[in-house]
């Protein structure tokens, strides 16, 4: 389809007729397609603007120079191909908006792929990174979602994630490593390993549902949450402070091997503060070890989420249907006062990333 100068998609149609043995057979044709802006191993150098006029396809991937900050105003589209990484050694702003999410997911978007993680490697936020802000954006089908490696150089935390929706991403939606996550009112869903913070950091995370459920393409077979203040890198043993609080947040799975929605470990000598305040979640035999757990905590309590189709992979994780459903006011009041949805939260808050 050669491209023109149209914003919106076009459909394309044609037929070919067949002539054999003497019979004839003539055969309709349908392509869809869009313009759109192509980037192959693209360097951003100073204050760069991707705005929704065409979606964008990374193709060799992306750098966010040092220096440099790149903002995704609302409705952008990001379609990334398999060996092209977002990496990021500056600042990615994304400014979606709740009509108008902005999506990063593989550039394969026919029927049998368009859902299939690890389409693509995944957002990392290198060690020089800072003050990266997202808002309303939806990362999904990737190999790793997030990746925010050590801290920031000034005291604003490194990745701020408001309304976020991190899906169907093969092997972790959200790794911090060394590193700082402020994060509310976000779904991490379906996920190999939901969120894994290693080696130390600070976090905190609000408002959060961390859930997976196996389906045919991921197996649940790791906690939603793993958390530690040191790292292993062949034969040495790196630590460092770890400092993290989760306040009205979800942990659940079903189906896969999992019997411990949180796991924890930590070595001696550096500090380990892991604090769940007003929490569900999913437990065998004994609670997560060294974690401090406070206000409303409901221990194996199904959310009762609305609607679980694996077989259509339709997965709603409201909790509309059930006025009984444990979440709902059980949470403390926090500074963020609209849900995932934008719904505005009032009264005794709902655990979760979804108020009632």
């Amino acid at each position: 389809i050669d491209p023109n100068t149209a914003n919106l998609p076009f459909i394309i149609t044609d037929s070919i007729l067949i002539d054999y043995n003497g019979n004839q057979k003539q055969v309709q044709l349908q392509a869809y397609g869009q313009n759109a802006i192509f980037l192959d191993r693209v360097r951003i150098t100073g204050n760069t603007v991707f705005t929704d006029s065409l979606p964008f396809v990374i193709l060799g991937g992306m750098l966010v120079d040092s220096n440099a900050i790149l903002t995704i105003e609302e409705g952008a589209k990001i379609y990334i191909h398999p060996d092209a990484p977002i990496l990021v050694d500056g600042t990615l702003i994304i400014e979606g908006t709740l009509q108008n999410k902005v999506v990063f997911a593989g550039d394969r978007l026919d029927p049998d792929y368009k859902d299939f993680p690890a389409s693509w490697p995944g957002i990392y936020l290198n060690s020089s990174s800072q003050e990266n802000n997202f808002k309303y954006a939806v990362i999904k089908n990737a190999y790793q979602g997030i990746i925010a490696q050590d801290p920031s150089a000034s005291n604003i935390p490194k990745l701020t994630m408001s309304q976020c929706i991190v899906d169907n991403v093969y092997d972790a939606g959200i790794i911090g490593i060394n590193s700082s996550i402020y994060a509310d009112n976000c779904l991490i869903s379906n996920c190999g390993k939901n969120v894994v913070l290693a080696l130390g950091g600070n976090y905190s995370f609000f408002n959060c549902t961390l859930v997976s459920y196996s389906n045919f393409f991921i197996d649940h077979k790791n906690p939603v949450l793993q958390a530690a203040n040191f790292l292993d890198q062949g034969n040495t043993t790196f630590v460092a402070d770890f400092d993290a609080r989760f306040t009205n947040c979800i942990f659940w799975g079903e189906g896969g091997t999992v019997d411990n929605e949180i796991v924890t470990a930590k070595k001696p000598n550096v500090l380990f503060s892991l604090v769940f305040d007003n929490t569900i979640y999913k437990v065998k035999d004994t609670d997560p070890a060294d974690a401090v757990f406070t206000g409303n905590i409901l221990k194996n309590a199904d959310p009762l989420f609305d609607s679980i189709n694996i077989s259509k992979s339709y997965y709603d994780f409201h909790f509309t249907k059930d006025l009984a459903a444990p979440a709902i006011d059980r949470g403390s009041t926090t500074p963020f006062l609209s849900d995932l949805d934008g719904n505005v939260r009032s009264g005794i808050f709902d655990l979760g990333c979804y108020e009632r």
